[in-house]
């Protein structure tokens, strides 16, 4: 706990150095630490890549059934190699019983579309504002649809929105 902080006071976090903040923690003698994922000067994450993977499970067989990066962190002139690296990621997949799983998630603000049984690509488009959050499907007059909130996320520093995006499914 900070010198002179009492226990029990509220506080609001203060940054010790770069991508790192603390905090005192309400009603005990701790404080919160905690340092970015992304590094604030290049904007990628800390540790080496790769950074996300989406990762089919086979439980019928009890092993592992395709792997593929999920999503890119820069402009591939950068870094060449970004595409093999995938993405920091929040948010989660949704399957759809005709086989697709949609994501988003991403730093680079798309939502994709895998095939479910062998997770090629099927479709990507971008967002208008990050997709740190899991798409949801439902129906509608006969049609399937997939929304996701494009809200990004302020510490992952994606852009900012207050989109609720909808695709009709073909």
């Amino acid at each position: 706990m900070r010198p002179g902080a009492a226990a029990g006071t509220v506080a609001t976090g203060e940054r010790v150095g770069p991508g790192v903040e603390r905090a005192p923690m309400r009603q005990t003698p701790y404080e919160l630490r905690r340092e970015y994922l992304l590094d604030p000067k290049t904007r990628l994450p800390r540790q080496k890549p790769p950074w996300g993977m989406l990762v089919a499970i086979d439980l019928n067989a009890g092993g592992l059934k395709w792997e593929v990066p999920l999503g890119s962190v820069s402009q591939e002139e950068v870094h060449p190699d970004q595409e093999k690296w995938g993405s920091v990621r929040l948010g989660g997949p949704v399957c759809t019983a005709g086989g697709v799983t949609f994501v988003a998630a991403t730093l680079d603000g798309h939502l994709r579309a895998f095939d479910t049984e062998t997770g090629k690509v099927l479709w990507k488009h971008p967002l208008p504002g990050g997709g740190q959050a899991t798409p949801m499907t439902y129906e509608h007059g006969g049609r399937q649809f997939v929304a996701i909130a494009a809200g990004g996320h302020g510490k992952l520093g994606t852009k900012p929105g207050d989109y609720l995006i909808a695709f009709a499914l073909p």
